[in-house]
C-alpha cells in the first residue's frame, strides 16, 4: 500500500508518496506524470521516511546540498532505474546533458530513449533531473515545468550562463 503526505515549498506544493518505509514519489502538484506509479488508492498518514524527505527538502531549499539521502524505492523498468541512478551522480548545482547519460550505456543509445525515462523520473528533486539539459545548451524536458527547472538551478547556483529556453515548437 502507498501513501501520500504534502510539502509546501517555496516553488509550489509538492505531494510525497512512500511504501511505509521509503519514498516512492515526490511530485510538484499537478506535474506531467503526477503520481503514476502509485499502486491505487493512497491515504494521507504521518511516516518517518515522510519526515527525512521534509528535512532534506528544507536544507535543499535553503540552497544546501543535502548530506544525506532518504531511502529510495524507484518503481520503472531496468532501465528507468539505471538512468535515475546515473543522475543520482550528477553533483549539485551542476547539469549533464541527455546525450551523455546515453553514451554511459552504449554509443548507440539514443538520448531520446534517455529524456522518456528523465521525464518519467518518480522522485523530483531527491532524484535530480531538472540537471539534465539538451546537448546544444537548451533548458527542457522538466515534468515539473521549465519555470520550475530554472529556478532549482538557479538555487542551485549553476552556472546558466550558456543555456537558453527553446522557442514554442522547436525541434531539439
Amino acid at each position: 500500500m502507498d501513501y501520500l503526505n504534502g510539502y509546501a515549498s517555496p516553488l509550489g506544493g509538492i505531494t510525497l508518496a512512500s511504501d511505509g518505509d521509503a519514498l516512492t514519489g515526490l511530485w510538484f502538484d499537478g506535474q506531467k506524470h503526477f503520481a503514476e506509479t502509485l499502486s491505487g488508492e493512497a491515504p494521507e498518514k504521518e511516516l518517518p521516511v515522510f519526515d527525512t524527505a521534509k528535512r532534506w527538502l528544507d536544507v535543499y531549499f535553503k540552497g544546501v546540498s543535502p548530506d544525506f539521502t532518504p531511502p529510495l524505492n524507484l518503481r520503472g523498468s531496468g532501465f528507468r532505474k539505471a538512468v535515475w541512478d546515473i543522475l543520482l551522480t550528477i553533483p549539485f548545482g551542476q547539469t549533464m546533458t541527455y546525450g551523455e547519460i546515453a553514451k554511459k550505456f552504449s554509443a548507440r543509445m539514443s538520448a531520446q530513449a534517455v529524456g522518456n525515462a528523465v521525464g518519467h523520473n518518480p522522485v523530483s528533486i531527491i532524484v535530480p533531473c531538472h540537471r539534465v539539459v539538451g546537448a546544444n545548451g537548451s533548458l527542457t524536458g522538466y515534468a515539473g515545468g521549465l519555470d520550475k527547472k530554472i529556478k532549482l538551478l538557479e538555487l542551485e547556483k549553476a552556472d546558466l550562463s550558456g543555456f537558453f529556453v527553446p522557442k514554442r515548437g522547436t525541434a531539439l
